[in-house]
């Protein structure tokens, strides 16, 4: 009997729970990004920012209106000095090329090579491109022309469709809208772009478009030899995804190229942050750092609720 007992015990002792700690993903290593992730990783929580290059510092030669610098400090010189400041406090990153944003078991952050599921997703990958100049795209926005397939792939169930872009993005949207419409052509727009294993429905498609054709409605388009192709839907994917793009992807309000965002930085979307350029207003650095910073702080008391 005595043997008997402490096995009763044995199994009824009570097992340790196993504690995962809420976790946040930032999309762009700039400063709204960096200081996003400095903020969240000091408040105890595992950071993982996803980059794919330096964005606008990459392309600047000198700051002189920053902080603590007395001489000027390059674009480039301050984005590493921020990722090394990240790395010391412990954050994650990962040089990838984010290509969208999907709800799984929660939000994830979809790249080229793999996926980052977060409990908190902060957007920070700066201001978006300017839409390719083609004679009707603005006039036919929203009747034919779209900037997320997967929000409208719906809509054109068993139609002709394009894409327009020449990289990974590109890519991805033919990919998602391949599934449910009947034939899609990527327009590199006279890029020389190579995919690899697409669908057996999507084509290339190098002649650059001039114009975009419709009245009501989008109903064909017209290349620059004058060749006329019918297609019901045209989707924008140049370059790669900016802010914007993964907002509008995943359901969060947006306004033209600009997030909309609440005095918390929160987007519509609970657990959805935005900060830096793509909020839009001053296009700085220390706006940028302000908004990471404020955005975090109110992510943290989000994650601290889970």
């Amino acid at each position: 009997m005595k043997r008997l007992y402490h096995i009763f015990l044995i199994f009824n002792m009570p097992h340790p729970r196993i504690s995962m700690k809420p976790n946040a993903i930032i999309i762009g290593a700039g400063p709204a990004g960096i200081s996003a992730a400095i903020y969240l990783v000091r408040a105890g929580f595992p950071v993982t920012v996803v980059y794919r290059d330096m964005g606008a510092l990459g392309k600047t030669d000198k700051i002189e209106n920053f902080y603590g610098f007395p001489e000027p400090v390059s674009g480039p010189d301050l984005f590493n000095r921020g990722i090394e400041q990240a790395k010391r406090l412990g954050v994650t990153f990962i040089q990838d090329e984010v290509v969208g944003l999907v709800w799984e078991d929660k939000m994830t952050a979809v790249t080229q090579s793999g996926s980052y599921p977060g409990d908190v997703i902060v957007l920070a990958t700066g201001a978006a491109r300017i839409a390719p100049k083609i004679d009707g795209l603005k006039e036919l926005e929203g009747r034919g022309v779209s900037y997320c397939a997967i929000c409208d792939a719906f809509f054109y169930r068993g139609k002709d469709v394009g894409v327009i872009g020449a990289g990974d993005y590109a890519k991805h949207e033919a990919i998602t809208l391949a599934a449910t419409s009947r034939n899609v052509t990527i327009f590199t727009m006279g890029k020389a772009a190579e995919f690899t294993d697409l669908p057996s429905n999507v084509h290339v498609e190098t002649r650059p478009l001039i114009r975009l054709n419709g009245t009501e409605s989008l109903e064909s388009v017209e290349l620059d030899d004058h060749a006329i192709l019918p297609i019901a839907g045209i989707f924008v994917a140049v370059g790669i995804a900016g802010s914007a793009d993964f907002a509008r992807k995943i359901g969060a309000q947006t306004d033209g190229v600009r997030i909309v965002t609440d005095d918390n930085n929160a987007t519509t979307l609970p657990g959805l942050y935005a900060c830096g350029d793509c909020t839009g207003g001053m296009l700085q650095v220390a706006k940028a750092v302000y908004e990471g910073a404020r955005a975090a702080t109110h992510a943290v008391k989000y994650l601290r609720t889970l």
